[in-house]
């Protein structure tokens, strides 16, 4: 007497695990196939002539190509390079999207407008049109042929577009739930990393997987910034393997598995996230 009477799942979230398996399978039928063939062409021996039709499976199978990509093409350096770029851009980037959001959330409506306004302007901004002003500025630092350049933007947020998703998400947080902290006598930075941030998870792991994608296949600035080849990132790496001869691409397609890995783990994880704030919010809900 008195527990919840047990039954079959609601409606509403049957039909969300359905578009959930639907959405699953069209992401497999996309992007599995290339990834099985650039795995498939990593494995072919070096210096045999291409094949004129893709294999699926070699013949023979070599792990030669990821041993000429390491030690060769220079990958490893320059993935450690740009695991380092992203260890220190990508959490400070989320970090700064989610206090500048939390914030706006918490302005006045006529200051909120004019801010919401300037972000939308500034995403409007072609990034080309900074890169002059911005190499002038990194350069008269002195900061150029450095790592500090790929890091700088997240001080910012890295993009407004980060800031705005945040306000969006915080600004959907029940009033009640901002006015009980007040009432709880709680700080504004205790509310926003105890009681907001927690309740935003699935943002935050979008925005973490899509910052360290964007970070982790930056090319243009380090194109721009970099001169020495011991601080190349992974995507300038590429670049110097694209140009071997055919017979040695199996060389560059090892080196592009081995940048494509990281980047399918994380989006990985943050979809994991999302599946589970959704059975958790199921769970949940009356």
């Amino acid at each position: 007497m008195g527990g919840r009477a047990s039954g079959p799942p609601p409606l509403s979230g049957t039909i969300g695990r359905i578009w959930h398996a639907l959405g699953a399978l069209f992401v497999l039928l996309v992007f599995v196939p290339p990834l099985l063939l650039l795995i498939s062409g990593s494995l072919t021996e070096p210096g045999l002539p291409p094949s004129p039709t893709p294999q699926l499976i070699p013949d023979p199978v070599s792990t030669v190509g990821y041993r000429q990509a390491l030690e060769v093409g220079g990958v490893l350096r320059a993935a450690l390079n740009s695991l380092l770029v992203a260890a220190v851009a990508v959490p400070l980037s989320v970090l700064v999207a989610a206090l500048a959001g939390f914030a706006l959330a918490r302005l006045a409506p006529r200051g909120t407008a004019l801010v919401v306004a300037a972000s939308l302007v500034a995403l409007m901004v072609p990034a080309t049109a900074l890169l002059v002003p911005r190499f002038a500025i990194f350069r008269a630092l002195g900061l150029t042929d450095t790592l500090v350049p790929l890091i700088a933007p997240a001080l910012l947020g890295t993009s407004p577009l980060y800031v705005l998703v945040y306000y969006l998400a915080f600004r959907a947080l029940p009033r009640d739930l901002y006015d009980a902290c007040l009432v709880e006598d709680m700080t504004p930075m205790g509310i926003w990393w105890r009681v907001a941030l927690p309740m935003v998870r699935p943002v935050t792991a979008a925005i973490t997987a899509l910052t360290f994608v964007l970070t982790w296949s930056n090319f243009l600035d380090p194109l721009i910034y970099v001169y020495d080849r011991d601080l190349f990132t992974l995507p300038l790496a590429l670049r110097s393997l694209s140009v071997l001869d055919p017979t040695n691409f199996p060389v560059f397609l090892a080196g592009a598995v081995l940048a494509t890995g990281p980047a399918v783990l994380v989006f990985g994880f943050a979809q994991r996230r999302f599946f589970d704030h959704d059975d958790q919010t199921g769970r949940n809900r009356p």
